[in-house]
Formats: C-alpha cells, sequence, structure tokens
C-alpha cells in the first residue's frame, strides 16, 4: 500500500503551514505490515507518510500537495525518509525489513546527510526502497543511482504499483528489484486479461531473478486465496493490520530477511559504454548498411507490436552513412522514449523493452563500422543500464 492512500472527508483540527511541518520536523509516519501469506507472521513493516495529526496536513496527499505548491517537495521526502528510519531504528522490536517509498518528482536530489548518517551507521533492519513505475521514465538516471546507494548498502529494492501501469513491465528487468508488489487493481479483477497479463510477466521475472512477490489490498480471507493464485507470497492489507504505530505488538518472522536475495553492489551502476557492454555479451560484426537498417527495423517492428514498449538510445545519428534513425516513428508508438543526454562519440545505441522481451543495437562508427545486437532480455536490459548511467 502505497503512501498516496486518501483522507476521509472530515474537517480539519486545525491548521499548519508546510514550513511549520519542515522546521519542526512534524511527519510521523504510520506503519503497515507486510505479512508472509502462508504462516501469516510479520515479515516488515511498510512506513506510510503522515503529518501532524488532527491538522488539514495530516494525510499524505493534502501533505504533499501543500509541499509541490510551496516548492519544497524534495525536503518534504527526505524527512519522511529520516523519520521513518529513526522510528523504526527506535522502537521497542525493530521490523526484519523496513519498506520505504521514494517520490519519483525528485530522486534527482542528493540525499541527505541524516539519511546517510542513519544508513551508514548501520540498521537493524534490511531496508527495502520502493519505485513506483512514474519514477521510471521521469528519472531513470537518477533512479538508477538511488538503486546503487541502496545495493551498495545492503539493502533491496521494490518496484511498487505493477499492474497500474504496462509500462512497468518493460522496465522490471532494468531494475530487477527485490520485491515486487502487485497493485490492488490485480486483486480485484484477477480473471481479467490484464491481471494474467501482468502476473505471467511478473512469475517469469520472478522465476528468473529470485524476486519476491507481494499483493497489496489484502482485506478479506478470499483476497488472500486470490493473492496466493496470483503468485503472491507476502502481502498487506487490512485483513493484516492497519497503518499505525511502530511498537504495534507483532508476531515478527525474523527468518524473513534471509529469503530476500542478497543485494549486488554495481549492478546498476556501471562505467561501460553501451556498445562495449553488448560487445561483451555478443560478437560484433562489421556494418554494413544493409545490416544496420535490418537491425534498426527489427526494433521498430518490437515497438510497434507492443503498447507499453520502452525505448532508450544515446541520439538522433544511427552511426552509418545513408541508414536514418526513427525517431519520430519510434516516439510515436513507444510508451517512453528516452534519448540520453550525454552520448558517446562515435557510438550509438539502442534498446527496445517490452513486458518479457527486448533487443538492443550498437554501433561503433571508428575506422571500419561495427555492429553489434543481443535479445536475450538480461543481456538487453544491461545494455539499457549502461545507456541510463549516461543520462543524469
Amino acid at each position: 500500500m502505497t503512501r498516496a492512500a486518501h483522507a476521509p472527508p472530515v474537517a480539519p483540527v486545525s491548521g499548519v503551514t508546510i514550513d511549520e511541518v519542515l522546521a519542526g520536523r512534524l511527519v510521523q509516519p504510520l506503519f503497515q505490515p507486510i505479512v508472509d501469506l502462508s504462516s501469516r507472521m510479520v515479515i516488515g513493516l511498510e512506513a506510510l507518510a503522515r503529518g501532524p495529526a488532527g491538522t488539514s496536513l495530516e494525510f499524505p496527499d493534502r501533505l504533499f500537495a501543500a509541499a509541490g505548491e510551496a516548492g519544497c517537495l524534495g525536503e518534504l521526502d527526505l524527512l519522511c525518509s529520516e523519520r521513518s528510519l529513526e522510528c523504526a531504528i527506535a522502537a521497542a522490536q525493530p521490523p526484519p525489513l523496513l519498506f520505504t517509498n521514494a517520490e519519483p518528482a525528485v530522486l534527482d536530489q542528493p540525499l541527505s546527510p541524516r539519511i546517510i548518517e542513519l544508513v551508514v551507521g548501520g540498521l537493524p533492519f534490511r531496508q527495502v526502497v520502493e519505485f513506483t513505475e512514474r519514477a521510471l521514465p521521469a528519472v531513470p538516471g537518477s533512479m538508477l543511482r538511488i538503486a546503487g546507494m541502496t545495493q551498495g548498502w545492503g539493502n533491496g529494492l521494490a518496484l511498487d504499483d505493477v499492474g497500474v501501469d504496462p509500462m512497468s513491465l518493460a522496465f522490471l528487468p532494468l531494475i530487477e528489484p527485490e520485491v515486487i508488489k502487485l497493485d490492488m487493481s490485480l486483486l480485484r479483477e484477477p480473471d481479467s486479461d490484464h491481471t494474467r497479463a501482468v502476473c505471467a510477466v511478473v512469475r517469469a521475472e520472478a522465476e528468473r531473478t529470485g524476486a519476491l512477490v507481494v499483493a497489496e489490498g489484502i482485506e478479506t480471507e478470499a483476497d488472500l486465496v486470490t493473492a496466493r493464485l496470483l503468485g503472491a507470497r507476502w502481502g498487506q492489507g487490512w485483513l493484516f493490520g492497519r497503518p499505525g504505530g511502530v511498537d504495534q505488538p507483532h508476531r515478527y518472522d525474523t527468518a524473513a530477511v534471509g529469503l530476500l536475495r542478497p543485494s549486488r553492489p554495481g549492478f546498476h551502476e556501471t562505467a561501460e559504454t553501451a556498445y562495449d557492454c553488448a560487445a561483451s555479451l555478443a560478437t560484433p560484426s562489421v556494418a554494413t548498411t544493409g545490416d544496420v537498417a535490418a537491425a534498426l527495423t527489427r526494433l521498430r517492428d518490437i515497438v510497434a507490436a507492443h503498447d507499453s514498449a520502452v525505448v532508450v538510445m544515446s541520439g538522433a545519428d544511427a552511426g552509418v552513412p545513408g541508414v536514418a534513425l526513427p525517431l519520430a516513428e519510434l516516439a510515436g508508438r513507444a510508451r517512453s522514449v528516452i534519448v540520453v543526454d550525454r552520448p558517446v562519440p562515435g557510438e550509438f545505441a539502442a534498446v527496445a523493452i517490452v513486458p518479457g522481451h527486448g533487443y538492443a543495437m550498437g554501433v561503433r562508427s571508428f575506422d571500419t563500422p561495427r555492429l553489434v545486437t543481443v535479445d536475450r532480455l538480461p543481456a538487453v536490459a544491461a545494455v539499457a543500464r549502461a545507456l541510463l548511467n549516461r543520462h543524469r
């Protein structure tokens, strides 16, 4: 369950300004349990932002809207993360896992000294940082930077709200999160074609990477049964507990941390160019005009066949005379087109990723032009990460 829970239609008890919230550090997070669906033991807590109780800014939609209007959304987001960590650290019994949300609009800001102090000082739990699909096309380079730092500190990643936008499935192999959170809308319509398609991709990704699947919005025993049928091992929702204080009594499963895949420092960040990355995964050949044109046609056809395609490329020049890049056509058909802002001189690379499949090509135009293509999804995702590391 995300931070964006709506406030009930009641009048606020009193007013407070966003400046007062920030100056007084008046964020008081609530925590909702995430449980193992078999044992119902609590494996962790998700921190949910709240402003001062009884005020107009108590609930997150109003709190973050006020911060956005005042131009201090980044400051509020950092404060929410700080307070979540501080409260969980101070708990009489810290949770095995703490899930915290990252606001997509401000992922490009540096972490606060306080967050770094808390994390580097050693957490009594493993933190799982949640990204939503809104972060993926908006600030992909910054997202990978935060992901790299999180992994470097031994913590984990989650992709939240999976199923709301099909584009999030295309980004799954780029992030390779430790946790995949199914949006509650899938639980409400388990027999729809959309739900079946989403869960098929999620199952395949979980089997390939070892990610754990969480179902959100479990309110009834029937929901629990449905969540397990959708492939979830963990879950959260009102059936197991509403958001409350960090010291609510829980029966923690302390072994849950061991189920989460170990961190992989360096997985998300690389100094390698996209061409070099591709060339380490497949054998380059001489880049003839026909071969480069054929590679671009395949990329274009993949995009044309899927309404959730994500394209990442290094520029508007295919790198071979006489071969035009179909940028306008790709932009018109892909769900998201990301053109890196620091291309490598003499190199061109392009990636198309759709749910469960991908294709990447790279051209190096020095001396005799060379072409390399890859179509295995993990390799394609690696090329995309190399590209996105040059997009900050």
